[in-house]
């Protein structure tokens, strides 16, 4: 029995696609920013059809530089790099057109992410 079983459907589906979308384990949390977060953003929004998980990862990304949101960023880039949607080679290009977009302080911090996530996934796959 799994602990989201007990939960209502809405929550179980947000909360698994959390875990998708993340690659990582998630358990239920307490108040109205998780309940909108789970509920509406994960159990509806990532849900909808017309884009894909690549394509709604790269708005984000695009956005959270733009918006300098780098702890963010430090979820959202292993996180699709992990779950194959972007290469090595694609992050780091996605640094460079974003750079001249959102500014270079901007880029610098998204390169810093990128470059973070390629070492740590080097590094866990031995390579």
């Amino acid at each position: 029995m799994s602990e989201f079983d007990e939960l209502p459907e809405t929550r179980r589906r947000g909360l698994r696609r959390m875990e998708q979308v993340y690659g990582f384990e998630m358990s239920d949390g307490d108040g109205d920013f998780f309940r909108y977060t789970v509920d509406h953003l994960f159990a509806d929004i990532w849900n909808r059809p017309g884009l894909s998980d690549r394509d709604r990862r790269l708005l984000l990304i695009g956005v959270l530089t733009a918006t300098g949101a780098a702890d963010v960023l430090g979820i959202q880039v292993p996180a699709a790099h992990a779950n194959g949607e972007l290469s090595d080679v694609e992050l780091r290009e996605i640094v460079i057109f974003l750079s001249h977009y959102t500014g270079w302080q901007n880029g610098a911090r998204l390169n810093t992410v990128v470059e973070d996530a390629i070492g740590k996934a080097a590094r866990k796959s031995g390579a």
